[in-house]
């Protein structure tokens, strides 16, 4: 496999900024990714329930991938979901606040999709008691694999094993 060091895969950038990716998966590696990141976010929900900013990162990057919004409305709710991670002293919440933020941020840069879901594993890792932690993860990463759309499921996987160095441990499943 290629490493793309210091520039960005080209399988992950549009086609009109002279990538490969068209804009059908680009808008399924943002559902993908939205996916993701709505299953942990009741971890967050439970800790601060009264701060919507990762639940609009999700619908956000969800309205982009139905051509309801704008790449620029998906960056500023993902900014905002990444602000809610910063202010978070839940560990988990935080982590769900960064898969949401990551969601909504596909939409802008499409490799930001396993951001989602590697976050959303931390989150799933984190809640769980420590002698199963490490099957919590796994069990989270087959259920993202399970949900994946047949027509990016390959880019999908290869993005993981690509970055596998960057999220060590993370994609075991």
């Amino acid at each position: 496999m290629t490493q793309y060091v210091g520039r960005r895969d080209p399988r992950f950038v549009a086609v009109h900024r002279d990538g490969l990716l068209d804009e059908a998966t680009h808008r399924l590696l943002a559902s993908w990714a939205a996916d993701c990141a709505e299953h942990v976010l009741p971890l967050f929900t439970a800790q601060y329930p009264e701060d919507d900013r990762p639940a609009r990162a999700i619908e956000a990057a969800r309205a982009w991938s139905r051509g309801e919004a704008t790449v620029s409305e998906a960056r500023e709710a993902a900014f905002a979901a990444h602000a809610a991670a910063r202010s978070a002293t839940d560990a988990a919440a935080r982590e769900v606040a960064r898969a949401s933020g990551h969601a909504a941020a596909t939409a802008h840069m499409a490799d930001h999709e396993l951001g989602a879901a590697a976050f959303a594993i931390r989150a799933v890792r984190l809640v769980a008691p420590a002698s199963e932690a490490m099957a919590a993860g796994e069990r989270e990463c087959r259920r993202q694999r399970e949900r994946l759309p047949a027509a990016i499921r390959e880019l999908v996987l290869s993005d993981e094993e690509l970055r596998s160095k960057k999220f060590p441990s993370i994609f075991t499943c």
